[in-house]
This record gives C-alpha cells, sequence and structure tokens, in this order.
C-alpha cells in the first residue's frame, strides 16, 4: 500500500508539474526567456514542484473556503428570521448530500487513473483505495479549520462543528459503499462526470430545501439537522468494510477509463456539432451592408441562439427576478429597510453577477470557431486596418448583446431601491443604473480585447494560451472578491464609471498597437 501511494503522488506530481512548465512555456513574456528544453532544467522543475505543493495545498483549504464564505455563510446571513446557528447547520446538511454523490472521487475517471492502472498495470484495488483514503483525508483535514471558524461564529457548539468533517467524511462513504453495492446488483457504473437527469432534478429540490425553506422563514431545528448530520458518522464506519473488501474495482476503472484518452476529443467533436447547430442554415438571411458590416451582420444573424436569443432568455430571467423581489416586499413589507440598505450598499456585489451572465466568452469562442478559425489563414484580413475595423465592428456588437439584461437589472435595482424606502440623493438611481451599464460594457471590453491580444486558439479549436487562462483565472476573482465589498451606491458606482472609461481608453490604445501581431492562429 505505501509503494503504491508513492508511486500514486509521483505519477500525480509528474503529470502536474508537466503541465505547469507548458504553462509557463505559454506566456509571452516568459517565452522568449525560458530556454527550449524547459523540461530538462532542474531549477525550473523545483520551482514547478512547489507550485505544485502549493495547489495541492489549495485543493484541500482553498475550496473549502470558497465553499462556507458564499453556499453556507455568504447566503445564510440573508436569513435573519431564522436563528443563524438554525440557519448554518440546515444548509450544511442538505449541501453535504448533494456534494457525497455529485463528488464521489471514487468515480471520477481522471487521466492519471488510466495511466496508473491502465497503462502502468498498478493494482487497481490498491490503488483506488490508498488515492480514496487520501481524498477522504482531504475532506476532514480540509474541513476542519473551517467548520469550527464559521460554525462557531454562527453560534453553533464547538463540539459539533469538530466532528462536521466526520459526518461529511461518512455519507460520502455510505453513498460509495452504496453504489458499489448497487454494481453488483445492477452493473451500472456512475460516473461523476456523467451526472443522468434524474439526479440533477434532486439535486435542484435539495437546492430548493437548503436555500427556499429558509427563505420562508422556515428551517429544521437544529437539534434534529445535527442528529442527521451525526447518524452519517456511524454509517460510514459501517461502510468502510464494503469499500475495502469489494473486489471489482479494476472491472469499474476498465469501464470508466475506457475512453478517456477519447476524451478531449470527444468534447471538441461535441462542441463543434453544438456549434453547428447553432448556426442558422437559412440561405435567406442576408444584408444590405458592404465589407465587414456584411461579414459581421451575416455572422450575428445565423447565430441568434447563441447570441441574442440566450441574452433574451438571460433578461426574461432577470424580469422574472425582479417581479419576484417586487411581490416578496408586498407581502413583506417589514424587509423594505433590510432590502433597501442591501442595494444602497451591496451595488459591488452585482459585478460578479454582471460577470456571470455576460456572453464575451460564448461570443468570443464563436467568433473563432465559426469565422476566424478560417479567415485567419488569408493575410489580407491580418492587416492592421482590417483587424481594428472588425474589433469596433464586433465592440459594438457586444455591447449591444449584453446591453439588455443590464438594462433589466439597472432599471429593476433602481425600481426596487423606490419601492424599498428610496432614497435622499435622486442621484442614486441614475449612478445605479449607469454603473450597471457600465459593468456591462467593461466585460464587453474586456472579453473582446482580450481575445484579440492572445488569441488563445490554435488550428485545432484548444485553448493553447496560458496567459488566457490566468487573466480569465484573475477576472474570476476580482469578480469574486468583489462579492464582499460594502461601498455606498455613489462611491462604488462613480469609481466603477471612471474606471470603465479608462479601460476602454487603455483597451483601444493596446488593440491599436498590439492586435495586428498578435491576433493569429496559434501554433
Amino acid at each position: 500500500m505505501f509503494k503504491t501511494l508513492c508511486l500514486s503522488f509521483s505519477l500525480k506530481n509528474t503529470y502536474r508539474v508537466n503541465s505547469i512548465l507548458f504553462s509557463l512555456k505559454q506566456i509571452p513574456l516568459l517565452k522568449k526567456i525560458l530556454p527550449e528544453k524547459l523540461y530538462q532544467v532542474h531549477g525550473l522543475k523545483i520551482f514547478a514542484n512547489i507550485l505544485s505543493v502549493i495547489w495541492e495545498l489549495i485543493s484541500v483549504f482553498g475550496g473549502k473556503l470558497i465553499y462556507f464564505l458564499t453556499m453556507v455563510c455568504g447566503i445564510g446571513i440573508l436569513y435573519e428570521k431564522v436563528p443563524a446557528d438554525q440557519v448554518f447547520v440546515h444548509i450544511l446538511l442538505f449541501l453535504t448530500v448533494i456534494g457525497a454523490y455529485m463528488n464521489t472521487s471514487i468515480f471520477n475517471p481522471t487521466r492519471d487513473k488510466y495511466y496508473a492502472m491502465i497503462l502502468m498495470r498498478m493494482n487497481a484495488r490498491e490503488y483506488t483505495l490508498v488515492n480514496y483514503g487520501y481524498a477522504i483525508l482531504k475532506v476532514i483535514v480540509g474541513f476542519l479549520p473551517f467548520t469550527i471558524l464559521f460554525g462557531w461564529n454562527r453560534g453553533v457548539s464547538l463540539w459539533f462543528c469538530i466532528l462536521i468533517p466526520f459526518c461529511v467524511a461518512g455519507v460520502k462513504l455510505a453513498l460509495a459503499a452504496y453504489s458499489l453495492w448497487n454494481y453488483e446488483k445492477s452493473g451500472l457504473v456512475p460516473n461523476e462526470n456523467k451526472i443522468q437527469k434524474n439526479v440533477w432534478i434532486l439535486t435542484g429540490i435539495f437546492l430548493a430545501l437548503a436555500y427556499g425553506l429558509p427563505a420562508v422563514g422556515f428551517a429544521l431545528p437544529a437539534v434534529a439537522s445535527m442528529a442527521l448530520m451525526l447518524a452519517f458518522i456511524p454509517l460510514g464506519v459501517l461502510s468502510i468494510r464494503k469499500i475495502i473488501t469489494f473486489p471489482y474495482y479494476r472491472q469499474i476503472n476498465q469501464e470508466l477509463l475506457a475512453g478517456v484518452m477519447n476524451q478531449m476529443d470527444a468534447a471538441k467533436a461535441a462542441a463543434k456539432t453544438a456549434s453547428q447547430k447553432a448556426i442558422s442554415a437559412d440561405t435567406s438571411i442576408t444584408s444590405n451592408r458592404k465589407g465587414f458590416e456584411y461579414l459581421n451582420e451575416l455572422f450575428i444573424k445565423r447565430h441568434q441562439k447563441i447570441l441574442w436569443k440566450s441574452t433574451i432568455k438571460i433578461a426574461a430571467v432577470c424580469i422574472f427576478a425582479v417581479l419576484g423581489a417586487l411581490l416578496f416586499l408586498y407581502f413583506s413589507p417589514e424587509s423594505k429597510p433590510h432590502i433597501n440598505e442591501l442595494i444602497l450598499n451591496w451595488l459591488p456585489y452585482f459585478t460578479f453577477i454582471m460577470y456571470a451572465i455576460n456572453r464575451g466568452t460564448g461570443f468570443t469562442q464563436a467568433l473563432f470557431m465559426n469565422c476566424d478559425h478560417s479567415l485567419l489563414t488569408y493575410s489580407f484580413y491580418k492587416q492592421p486596418k482590417f483587424v481594428l475595423k472588425l474589433y469596433r465592428i464586433r465592440l459594438w456588437e457586444i455591447i449591444k448583446i449584453n446591453a439588455v439584461p443590464a438594462v433589466v437589472i439597472g432599471a429593476g435595482l433602481s425600481l426596487l431601491l423606490f419601492v424599498s424606502g428610496g432614497t435622499d440623493n435622486p442621484l442614486n438611481y441614475v449612478v445605479l443604473f449607469v454603473s450597471i451599464l457600465f459593468m456591462s460594457v467593461f466585460f464587453s471590453i474586456h472579453y473582446l480585447t482580450i481575445y484579440y491580444l492572445l488569441q488563445p486558439y490554435n488550428a485545432g479549436t484548444e485553448l493553447k494560451s496560458g496567459t488566457y487562462q490566468i487573466i480569465m483565472a484573475g477576472t474570476y476573482l476580482l469578480c469574486w472578491g468583489m462579492m464582499q465589498v460594502q461601498l455606498p451606491i455613489m462611491v462604488f458606482g462613480a469609481g466603477c464609471i471612471a474606471f470603465c472609461m479608462l479601460y476602454t481608453i487603455v483597451a483601444s490604445i493596446l488593440v491599436y498597437r498590439l492586435a495586428p501581431k498578435t491576433f493569429r492562429i496559434r501554433t
């Protein structure tokens, strides 16, 4: 077992280190400095190993921290009608059950499992048990500091906070044992990457129970939630025997890993097929414009499904959300002061919402797969004047697409502010509406500019730019961080508008100077 553990860690670490080195090689500034024989440089390997260890620590603790800050406590603080400890344990109970069957670890087909059990012919039972045991250990160690920190802060008994990680591990063990038993009876192998429809429905029900009940002022009694979670511990202990003695780990993994090497090709083929289905085949679609305006208008008309239709659906959801909030205020007038305070001081929160609904990624991906992928092979298409002209045309188009839900959200927030008690400064209504629009404009410019400056796809439509991925991850983290910021509308709104205007100027200059050189198909 110990030898298997060492080989498993060595294999996983080697794969991760090579991925880190490859990503470093994709960063423009480092690409010129780093040697061609990158993988033979001992110092760089040490550096990559350090990054690998840091990444492992982040995987143990980072996800759990975000989980508690957002899904448990972040949403939990909104429910003021129910005691804090009761809400905390109530939400955690349902989310723990969801995580037990959605994130199994044991039924997750990964490349390192394929290399170990299929290519290297390692003992499937030993490899699975060692890695599953390590995954359960990570759950306990990763949860423990945060259940104590956040649970105790919400008024939950310290002894129960200490036991929560073992409850989480227990239900995971119990459901894993049940899945193994079910395989022996039916021959069905659950695949964590291919969740069935009925499982999604069950997840929706559990989420509704977790968040919907406290919203209407009800939650399971803290004693009941705690008793249910504590019952997971003996269930998990009893399940260990089944997991250890299960004899068919090689058969299960052979079935799970049968197509792992073809997953990327299958994913690309599926993406291409989906992209082609989203393009209108109507030959009557035409345009009265000329040049690049003609090309862009045809592209937009033929991609209505993934551009305008999707943004209209998002806007419709936003309208229903605003109407729902208005009904809530009508039937619960005592909530008006709280809602009013939230709108006046939590405008930065909507940075993440605007980031989430922005169509920039889908727009640029469609541009490359169904337009630039072919046209970038022609020299005229890469001429500076044509690159800049098409950039301006596309920018205006994506701004219009993203503006639809932005107008709904901005107007809806202004209306909610008025209905919930209003504000002494009428200018707040204007700044609130305009700042939401400017957020939408910012993300439109941001995504298109990054696409033109880095163009992350190769001829096979694979994402090959490490810099692009770093910037996208940084954008997400920044927007997520804004969820934790409280600022008055006037302060944040004015700063947001000024920043967006400055960013527009800087982006235009960068595209003008660099895009003619960087907008190309990656090798």
